[in-house]
């Protein structure tokens, strides 16, 4: 619910108030006495959906459009022709639920922070992320999405867009990138300090096996759809006036981590490894940015006159195909992470089975584990050494498998998208010893306790190594 204050220019106050009347709308006139260009105030309750048709009304009565207008939010109205009001606006399906475009401006400019206050949560915000990735720590992560500053940029830009409020849209694109460079360098100066000053002593192999890192490195189609669905969520928030904050964390989840993880990758001097974190960075700027604006145009928000109305349509529609464009050629990147994550599990399915195929000529030998080492090549990767350990008894004989298995894994290691290279298959022997500890009955019948014998594992191995070309 919304009161509204609107102040009466000179000979528009009877047909105001007609107006008001016909569309059975309380209301309250005050006589303006501070000798300005108005002759009355006139105060009437409305629901969130009425606000923007009856203005509109009112504008085509002979209100200014731009005369001194005040919409506030009512907790409580008791007025039978409110609830009429409620019935006809709210109920139906040509207003919906959503704001006014004068509030969906006015809320858009209050969610994009001024420059100082952006600046400094942008970068605290990342370097939070950055010691969260660093140590691990989930929570700490969240607790960066929590306070960075990004959903006001994103939705002044979307907002500005549709209302062709230009200077709101400048101000929003201008954010946007600003806060996403000023949050790569914050991220890479504070992670290099730390690496530096040895309090993050890891080599870059380690800091890229950190899980909240590592998980960012090489994003898929999966990770589109979160920052479309962040960007919908957004802008359905502000144009239905509900609160924006949670929806703001779902956004700086798609978008805080990231970053930090390339400034992660400067830092220790490998910006190859964060190329596919700096893509997932990308898409999902693009995606929010894309979602929102749909969404917003598709609520039905509209700059006023039917001029403007046709320069926005048209300009918003280049906004959006600029950007859904974007969107395309990028996301073929996360459909080859895609496609290579498809390939990966089934290589390892395959290599399992060729594994288990061989050790079935071999009846005292058993697969203790396989291992595969990949080479992260964004957005595929392709499989560089397969390790099995192969468990046997002592004092037989170890058969040489390597190369029966590097024949059996040669076919199923091709593929297109990997360059003509071997792949190096090694086995492992581990010497497996193992002896059954006695029973409560054993012990019965011996008349004493048993010594218990556990398996174990001997130190003895043998390797070897047969390359496969792929």
């Amino acid at each position: 619910m919304r009161l509204v204050q609107v102040m009466v220019p000179p000979g528009k106050r009877d047909a105001i108030l007609r107006t008001l009347d016909e569309e059975g709308i309380d209301y309250v006139v005050a006589e303006e006495t501070s000798n300005r260009e108005y002759t009355a105030s006139v105060t009437f309750p409305l629901p969130q959906a009425a606000v923007e048709p009856v203005l509109e009304s009112l504008h085509e009565a002979g209100l200014d459009r731009e005369a001194y207008t005040v919409v506030l939010n009512a907790e409580t109205v008791i007025s039978r022709r409110f609830d009429d009001l409620v019935d006809r606006y709210e109920e139906g399906e040509e207003n919906g639920d959503r704001i006014a475009r004068e509030e969906l401006a006015a809320r858009a400019r209050s969610l994009a922070p001024s420059w100082r206050t952006f600046t400094i949560m942008t970068v605290v915000s990342s370097v939070v992320a950055t010691a969260g990735l660093l140590l691990d720590s989930a929570a700490v992560v969240v607790g960066s999405m929590v306070i960075a500053p990004l959903i006001g940029p994103a939705m002044a830009t979307s907002t500005g867009s549709v209302v062709d409020d230009r200077e709101l849209l400048v101000r929003g694109v201008k954010q946007q990138v600003v806060g996403g460079v000023l949050a790569v360098v914050a991220a890479t100066i504070f992670a290099g300090l730390l690496r530096t000053g040895h309090i993050v002593p890891l080599e870059t192999a380690d800091v890229f096996a950190i899980d909240e890192v590592r998980e960012r490195l090489v994003p898929d189609v999966l990770s589109l759809v979160i920052a479309l669905g962040a960007g919908a969520a957004g802008a359905l928030s502000l144009s239905t006036g509900v609160s924006t904050a949670l929806v703001g964390v779902m956004i700086a989840a798609a978008l805080v981590p990231p970053t930090a993880v390339v400034g992660i990758g400067l830092a220790w001097g490998s910006p190859r490894t964060v190329s596919g974190a700096l893509v997932l960075v990308l898409v999902n700027f693009l995606s929010i940015n894309f979602a929102a604006l749909a969404v917003l145009w598709a609520t039905g928000y509209r700059p006023r006159g039917w001029l403007r109305d046709e320069e926005a349509r048209v300009a918003t529609l280049k906004r959006i195909a600029a950007l859904g464009a974007a969107l395309l050629v990028l996301s073929t990147l996360l459909a080859g992470v895609t496609y290579s994550t498809y390939r990966t599990a089934a290589f390892e399915e395959d290599t399992r089975a060729a594994v288990g195929a061989t050790l079935d000529d071999y009846e005292r030998l058993e697969r203790i584990s396989i291992t595969v080492r990949y080479e992260e090549t964004f957005p595929f990767t392709r499989p560089e050494q397969v390790t099995v350990v192969v468990g046997h008894p002592p004092g037989s004989d170890t058969p040489a498998l390597a190369g029966r298995l590097a024949e059996r894994l040669g076919p199923i290691t091709s593929t297109p998208f990997r360059a003509n290279r071997p792949v190096t298959v090694e086995v492992r022997y581990v010497v497996v010893q193992r002896a059954r500890s006695a029973t409560n009955e054993d012990r019965t019948a011996a008349g004493r306790v048993a010594p218990t014998a556990a398996p174990r594992h001997t130190a003895r191995r043998s390797t070897r190594t047969t390359p496969v070309a792929v």
